[in-house]
């Protein structure tokens, strides 16, 4: 039987290679878990149990694996020292999970400290629309691998909002295009439709705009849709290669 651990940090670099110079694939959030495969004095070569992505962690102490209880539904929620709202001591990212082990008032405890009861959702808790938060990611800088409100890629902020949904996606877009099944044509697009080019994805937020993480733009950005797809066909020499309906 499998052994997991759970990362127990605000954000866990995952690097393609043993080393802090190799490129960042993607991170763990807080409550993520993870597989041991291979372990060595600074490195562990670890596979993510939410989407079986392979790479390496520094060695760090980690958690045995928590069965978490509640997850956060919102940009980012502040850790506070004390069940009160006097001394912050971190901030987890949104779709981070917490294991709750005790409750005060109006804040959750866990084993990092005290979280308010407004920033969270039960596990089981699903939107009937698993996108309809999206727009809090809207102006957040994209970073190549990011998966927080400190940076995000394109297809991280589309695996985000299905797993904080409890549906399983996959963390690239080469491999969620081949994932999803509904294929749609350009004329019938429409809201939460995903739409991919090669190693590129936006969501449609209506028939006429969509939201990505888009990197010649820095930033996560509303624009429009028939824009978007000439601007990359014509800076990128990309076109679309699917667009898929959940």
């Amino acid at each position: 039987m499998t052994k997991y651990f759970t990362n127990i940090y605000p954000i866990t670099n995952l690097h393609k290679k043993p080393s802090t110079k190799s490129e960042v694939v993607t991170q763990m959030i807080y409550g993520d878990s993870f597989a041991i495969s291979n372990k060595a004095k600074k490195w562990l070569k670890v596979k993510i149990k939410e989407d079986g992505y392979k790479g390496y962690i520094r060695n760090k102490n980690f958690s045995n694996f928590l069965k978490p209880t509640h997850k956060i539904n919102v940009l980012k929620a502040k850790v506070y020292k004390f069940c009160n709202k006097q001394k912050k001591i971190n901030e987890i990212s949104f779709g981070s999970k917490i294991r709750v082990i005790n409750s005060k008032s109006k804040f959750f405890r866990f084993s990092k400290g005290w979280i308010n009861k407004e920033d969270v959702k039960p596990i089981s808790y699903k939107e009937k629309n698993p996108f309809k938060k999206i727009n809090i990611f809207k102006n957040i800088k994209y970073v190549w691998g990011g998966k927080t409100f400190k940076g995000i890629d394109c297809s991280a902020l589309i695996q985000i909002f299905l797993n904080f949904n409890n549906r399983f996606c996959p963390r690239d877009a080469k491999d969620q295009v081949k994932y999803f099944r509904g294929n749609i044509k350009l004329k019938n697009i429409k809201k939460n439709d995903i739409i991919y080019w090669k190693g590129h994805v936006a969501l449609a937020i209506s028939n006429k705009k969509l939201i990505h993480a888009y990197g010649p733009m820095k930033k996560t950005v509303i624009m429009e849709i028939d824009q978007t797809i000439k601007r990359i066909e014509k800076s990128a020499k990309l076109k679309v290669i699917g667009i898929k309906r959940l």
